[in-house]
């Protein structure tokens, strides 16, 4: 009913930029809260970055100033600008949005297929 489609990943040099989109489509009713995380090898799933439905962000401590997120709500679309990037950004990174589908009174959680980023010389 709803689908989220990742685009943007890929390899880059220390220090360049990269820009992820995510766009959901299907029987949307409200799109609340959307945020992005990654997982690198070994590790668990962390959150990067989110904004609310009203706008509000907040960012992990490893990406404050490097990274910012923001949203089209008429294309439905997230997007994670990443500068600056590091080696340790390297991760599988994936889009999360909180969303009611219409004739639906809960809000539910659905992910993007998630997009590699690879930040290496």
């Amino acid at each position: 009913q709803v689908q989220l489609v990742e685009s943007g990943g890929g390899l880059v040099q220390p220090g360049g930029s990269l820009r992820l989109s995510c766009a959901a489509s299907g029987s949307i009713a409200t799109i609340y809260r959307t945020a992005w995380y990654r997982q690198a090898p070994g590790n668990q799933r962390e959150l990067v970055a989110l904004m609310s439905s009203g706008g509000f962000t907040n960012y992990a401590d490893s990406v404050k100033g490097r990274f910012t997120i923001s949203r089209n709500s008429t294309k439905n679309t997230v997007y994670l600008d990443m500068n600056s990037l590091k080696p340790d950004d390297t991760a599988v990174y994936y889009c999360n949005f909180n969303i009611r589908i219409l004739r639906a009174t809960i809000v539910s959680d659905y992910w993007g297929q998630g997009t590699q980023v690879t930040v290496s010389s």
